[in-house]
């Protein structure tokens, strides 16, 4: 039987291949990069250091701003309570900040629309292309985009390790939350590429602080202090941008992802929600991307800020602040007052985790562990809702809920740098699983899953298809990752067509798809016609994933309008290798 021959897309411009010959002749430093905070790890031979800036900060501020010519970051200016002026520096409009939550995506994506309240210029069309971005700069716009402020933060932060460990810095490995797409993995890639880093690994942040986890539980396990049998623990990671809960089990150093599940729910939201309830009229009011829009969006933010900071440890917040216009805001706000403003939120963190338990086929009293992070963990009814949940009276206090990403970031990057430690510190390894499910449109239009949600990686799938019209020669390959049903309700990641099918009655040549994610979590698709014995079909055309910039909305679109009905392909029960 003659050899199958596979189209090959690739989401990487590095094969896997390549990249395991890569020479790593420094240790990769560890990046978490938060929607509000940024820190920096390295291991240092023996242990993960975290490395603080020029005002002795782990914690740096996500930020960016334009002065003049001049641009600084937050990894050396960051604000504390202590600097307020700064702060209201940040807000002013001459800052841009939530560039994780921005980038990557479109104008008609939600989180674009709702940051349109944020104190710098946010412009949409509504189209499917990128959002137009703009700081205040001697009261004119300064257009920027997502990818230019993350590398612009990235070559201040990569100057900062410099100076620490005194020799150049190209490697990196980066936290990323658990709902980014493919494509918004590439435009992090391409902000390190501007900032002159190599990504080794992009892990999601609860993959990196499963890492971290599996490395005490070993350490313990040394110690004669352990048991040695699996622990399962649940972590639940809620910054200011997202929201993400995975399923471990750990044993010996090993931690295998059961389950992953995000959202792009934050502290950002809950602070939204908040500002809308003390002034509910505030669009209204402030009609328009004027100055006074800004100073005002700015001056209740920080109030804002401050009162949720402090109902984390008190019952009410006094909320003071004098808008423009001569309209001040004063109000009292309750604990009790606060959550039901925000219910809907925590109502999603519960939806979350009951996912996240129901895909790893585990009940509440099968976990060991509660692992709280990110800053949210500080909101007592976040706490309460996810220990009541596990059934827990308290959560794993073992990692520091601000530093557990950065430092299993810091672990990854010595492992993938190749470092070896004599006590057995870096003997770790976690395997990942596929965040969202992976396939192409098919059935006219609906999303034929290949490799589905929470597959261990690596991970390869095969699935059959056949033409819908007699005499089909091409057929359209466009590959989506997501969970809708429908394949418009997805990621288009790229597409590509594949010629020489034998012209047939419809419904009998089978056509082979399959998926390919390897250990760097790159992804290659290929695919081909199941031939007979003794027929040749000619060699097809290898492309690269994600093949799409800004207007991949309205790709999409004119690709099913164009040759849905065409090139379209249906699936068949029978699956290859499941």
């Amino acid at each position: 039987m003659t050899e199958q021959v596979y189209t090959v897309a690739s989401d990487s411009e590095t094969t896997g291949e390549e990249k395991s010959q890569l020479s790593f002749p420094d240790v990769a430093i560890g990046i978490d990069i938060g929607t509000s905070n940024c820190s920096v790890a390295v291991w240092t031979g023996h242990q993960v250091e975290l490395l603080k800036n020029t005002r002795n900060q782990k914690g740096m501020r996500s930020y960016v701003m334009f002065k003049d010519d001049t641009l600084s970051a937050g990894v050396t200016g960051g604000a504390t309570r202590e600097h307020g002026h700064e702060e209201r520096d940040i807000l002013s409009g001459s800052a841009i900040f939530n560039m994780k939550r921005l980038i990557g995506r479109m104008d008609t994506d939600e989180v674009v629309q709702a940051s349109k309240n944020l104190p710098f210029l946010v412009q949409t069309l509504g189209i499917g292309v990128r959002p137009f971005i703009a700081a205040l700069v001697n009261n004119m716009w300064r257009s920027t985009t997502p990818e230019e402020v993350l590398a612009i933060f990235l070559l201040e932060l990569k100057a900062l390790v410099e100076m620490h460990l005194k020799h150049p810095v190209r490697n990196a490995v980066l936290t990323i939350p658990v709902a980014f797409s493919r494509f918004q993995q590439t435009r992090i890639e391409r902000a390190c590429a501007m900032a002159g880093l190599n990504v080794l690994r992009l892990m999601p942040e609860p993959t990196a602080i499963a890492l971290l986890y599996a490395q005490q539980q070993q350490q313990l396990l040394h110690d004669n202090m352990g048991s040695g049998i699996e622990k399962i623990a649940l972590i639940f990671n809620m910054g200011a941008g997202y929201c993400d809960a995975a399923v471990t089990a750990t044993a010996g150093g090993v931690s295998q992802i059961r389950a992953l599940s995000g959202s792009t729910i934050g502290g950002e939201d809950i602070l939204q929600n908040v500002m809308h309830y003390l002034l509910p009229d505030f669009d209204s009011r402030y009609a328009g991307q004027t100055m006074d829009r800004i100073k005002s969006i700015g001056l209740l933010r920080m109030a804002t800020q401050d009162a949720i900071h402090k109902l984390a440890t008190h019952d009410h917040a006094e909320i003071s602040v004098d808008l423009r216009g001569d309209y001040k805001v004063s109000k009292i706000l309750g604990r009790g007052e606060f959550e039901k403003v925000n219910q809907s939120i925590f109502e999603k963190c519960e939806g979350i985790i009951k996912q996240c338990l129901a895909d790893a086929k585990l009940a509440p009293e099968d976990i060991n562990d509660v692992i709280l992070v990110g800053g949210c963990s500080r909101i007592p009814k976040i706490r309460s809702v996810v220990l009541g949940l596990c059934k827990k009276d308290d959560s794993y206090g073992g990692v520091d809920p601000l530093e557990a990403a950065v430092s299993g970031a810091a672990l990854e990057g010595a492992i993938a740098s190749g470092v070896t430690d004599p006590s057995g510190s870096l003997d770790l390894l976690t395997i990942q699983a596929t965040p969202m499910n992976l396939g192409i449109r098919a059935d006219g239009g609906n999303f034929a899953t290949i490799i589905p949600t929470n597959t261990a990686v690596p991970a390869r799938r095969d699935m059959l298809f056949t033409t819908t019209r007699d005499n089909q020669t091409e057929a359209l390959i466009a590959v989506y990752e997501g969970q809708g049903k429908q394949a418009e309700d997805n990621h288009l990641l790229g597409y590509f067509k594949i010629t020489g099918i034998p012209a047939a009655a419809k419904g009998t040549v089978e056509i082979n798809v399959c998926m390919d994610i390897d250990a760097a979590n790159v992804l290659r698709v290929f695919a081909g016609v199941v031939k007979p014995q003794g027929q040749a079909v000619p060699p097809f055309i290898e492309v690269r994933m994600p093949t799409l910039d800004d207007g991949h909305g309205w790709c999409g679109q004119a690709l099913a309008k164009m040759y849905g009905s065409t090139l379209d392909l249906a699936s068949l029960p029978k699956k290859l290798h499941p």
